[in-house]
């Protein structure tokens, strides 16, 4: 996502998702951990007390703790978008969390222009009023994703209407330049010649995901448009940034038409739910076949045996939750779900025992070999929303 603005990311590059660990364990081998049995509900609201306790910030919270230098008053988009996420898991458990006011702080990141132009979208900061900052592609939808999950919740319809903004605003960011698709944000799609001006997987694929949530909701009038929208910016992301070896989709396709072949959690598991969710919605089970496809690989990939653990990433929690959610979604369609799922489980389940601080907080690391940036809101945000889904998807509640 944004590292432009979001400083802390730099750190996203230099730590490798190989780094220090040991050889790769395969989903059907017999030496994964049987599944530890706790409490998931109560685990997930005691990291969201903590952050509630630590962290806030008036009605929205500060984007550290302890606060780092060049810190705002206020967070970024992306980690508040994290706590909205970690709420709504809570809130569907049965706990009273402000479930509707936490959603409403997305307001506060709204602006009406930038760039001249008079489509409104979310910024990615805050003074506490109104947006300001970067609008990022990646980050409008998938606070579109929030909305639509809020109005599934809630039935609340002011959450469609906002979200029915949101389109608008990706559409804009649509050019030809590359063959078509989303740029990262506002400001490289209307100057491609900066150095890091580029097409992600992150901007499409979550505008696809974003695009087929709101096809279930939105009138019949706007359905035929947003489908053939969210179906080509998937066929773009296949043809353009799919890894063939691993089977997990490249970072971006710079606007110079080199490849970025980083390859993140979050971005696998996107293109898992898109396929999902574009099986249902067309009946072509092609697209359920490459969610398999990648759900397996990057399973394959990612998890690895690290401090005694089988473990994904050691860095970037929050990346990982994306793709449980993305297992979680395909479980109903894929019975080696499971398999990811458990390892998921235990792997959280040893962060909790072994990887926190004395005041409770998440290591960035779950095996516990390092603290990492236990302080960003991003990585405790994770947590919250980790173990709530989990405790969704395993049928417990908050007694």
């Amino acid at each position: 996502m944004k590292n432009t603005v979001f400083f802390l990311l730099a750190a996203f590059m230099i730590t490798g998702c190989d780094d220090g660990s040991e050889p790769i364990i395969r989903p059907d081998d017999p030496i994964t951990s049987p599944v530890e049995t706790i409490k998931a509900p109560a685990r997930a609201k005691e990291i969201f007390d903590l952050i509630n306790q630590y962290y806030k910030a008036g009605d929205l919270y500060k984007e550290n703790y302890p606060v780092q230098t060049g810190d705002n008053t206020y967070s970024y988009l992306w980690p508040y978008d994290a706590v909205v996420s970690g709420a709504s898991q809570l809130h569907q458990l049965g706990y009273e969390v402000r479930y509707n006011e936490i959603v409403a702080g997305f307001e506060k990141y709204y602006r009406q222009t930038a760039h001249g132009n008079n489509i409104g979208g979310y910024g990615s900061s805050t003074d506490g009023a109104t947006g300001g900052g970067t609008r990022f592609y990646d980050d409008n939808s998938i606070i579109g994703v929030n909305l639509i999950e809020a109005y599934h919740i809630t039935k609340d319809v002011t959450y469609i209407d906002r979200a029915a903004r949101i389109v608008p605003f990706l559409e804009s960011g649509v050019d030809d330049k590359l063959g078509g698709a989303l740029w990262w944000n506002e400001d490289h799609r209307y100057d491609p010649s900066s150095n890091e001006a580029n097409k992600p997987t992150c901007s499409n694929g979550y505008a696809t995901l974003f695009l087929l949530m709101y096809y279930e909701v939105c009138t019949e009038a706007e359905k035929e448009r947003v489908l053939q929208l969210a179906t080509d910016l998937y066929r773009w992301l296949r043809t353009n940034l799919y890894d063939p070896t691993t089977k997990c989709y490249w970072n971006d396709k710079n606007a110079n038409g080199s490849i970025n072949t980083r390859l993140w959690t979050y971005n696998a598991g996107v293109m898992v739910q898109n396929g999902v969710r574009l099986a249902l919605i067309t009946g072509d089970n092609q697209y359920l076949e490459e969610a398999k496809i990648t759900a397996q690989g990057a399973y394959d990939y990612f998890v690895k045996s690290r401090n005694g653990i089988l473990a994904y990433t050691v860095t970037d929690p929050w990346f990982n939750t994306k793709l449980l959610r993305a297992y979680i979604d395909l479980a109903p369609h894929d019975d080696r779900a499971k398999t990811y799922i458990d390892t998921y489980y235990n792997f959280i389940n040893n962060g909790y025992t072994k990887a926190r601080t004395n005041a409770g907080f998440f290591y960035e690391d779950w095996t516990g070999g390092s603290q990492g940036r236990y302080y960003s809101l991003l990585m405790q945000g994770a947590v919250v929303e980790s173990y709530g889904a989990l405790a969704l998807f395993r049928g417990e509640t908050k007694d």
